[in-house]
């Protein structure tokens, strides 16, 4: 199966910036129905899930205007482009999630401790529907193309809003169970379950955001394709250590010390290096690979790099 190839950054921020605004258009509609729900009702499961579709217009515009700035061009000052700010999004957009969650949980725990009827619920109960399935659209449609373009601010996005959409789940059947039961302490007791539901999501975000800002490396399998390929295009006599990588919003980079013979000519060299990062593009597209030449024979080229002692243990 052949590789997707990420569009350029130019070509994608469009369709990209597209789906971010029908994410802020679909908040902004959640949220008025699940606050003329949670005003008919009375229902704190309904009021945790109008403060979801707050946090989620929060997180919606901010993912816009990150997605904006990191489709700039380089410049003096961000020679690797702007991409980095969509992990910083994605942090941002964890963050809220979980503060979403805390004040879910202080209000279903004040409601637990003071019971209050709910009225109006057959019409609460039909807007938090309405409210839901448009979020399971939405966030179809966002996890689809954050993943195809290789967007971590979609997939934040379309990961919060199906958290929105489990919360409704959950409310809308502590509604339907206090309907049926006359036990109003169902509703915060759901409230709760998705509260803790809702943290999981959000520290699974933080951590991923807090990896592509620390500029971990890429996942085990590309790394091994990277090595596979430059081993396939390396000549007689000459090796390569040191590999480094890293992803920077939907861009991949990757470096490396190629050794080759001490007499070649510097064109011989360059010749191996551009046949090196051929092969690599072709094994993972949208990399961009830089090789650095150094004379295998000398012993200042094997002490060069920390990352030789980490080679060396994995071998």
């Amino acid at each position: 199966m052949t590789e997707r190839v990420p569009l350029p950054v130019k070509a994608r921020e469009p369709r990209l910036r597209f789906f971010i605004l029908l994410s802020i258009a679909a908040a902004l509609v959640t949220l008025g129905l699940k606050s003329a729900a949670y005003l008919l009702t009375s229902s704190v499961g309904l009021l945790s899930d109008a403060l979801e579709s707050g946090i989620n217009l929060l997180a919606a515009l901010t993912a816009y205007f990150s997605l904006r700035y990191s489709a700039r061009p380089v410049d003096r000052t961000h020679t690797y482009g702007h991409e980095k700010i969509e992990f910083f999004s994605s942090g941002l957009e964890g963050g809220l999630i979980v503060i979403a969650a805390v004040a879910i949980i202080k209000t279903a725990i004040d409601r637990l401790i003071t019971p209050v009827p709910l009225e109006n619920l057959g019409i609460g109960t039909l807007f938090s529907t309405a409210a839901a399935f448009i979020n399971l659209i939405v966030a179809r449609l966002l996890l689809r193309e954050g993943r195809k373009h290789h967007s971590i601010v979609l997939e934040a996005d379309g990961h919060h809003l199906m958290t929105d959409v489990w919360t409704s789940v959950a409310v809308l059947i502590g509604i339907v169970l206090v309907m049926r039961t006359k036990a109003v302490w169902l509703d915060p007791l759901a409230a709760l379950i998705m509260a803790a539901n809702i943290i999981w999501t959000g520290f699974n975000l933080l951590r991923r955001s807090f990896n592509g800002l620390m500029d971990h490396a890429l996942p085990d399998d590309e790394q091994a394709k990277i090595r596979v390929a430059i081993h396939s295009a390396l000549e007689a006599g000459t090796t390569f250590h040191a590999l480094r990588t890293r992803r920077s919003g939907p861009r991949r980079f990757a470096d490396c010390h190629l050794l080759v013979p001490g007499d070649w000519t510097v064109k011989r060299g360059h010749d191996l290096g551009e046949q090196i990062e051929t092969a690599v593009r072709d094994a993972l597209p949208g990399l961009e690979l830089t090789v650095h030449i150094e004379p295998i024979e000398a012993q200042a080229s094997w002490q060069d790099s920390e990352l030789l002692g980490l080679e060396e243990a994995e071998q």
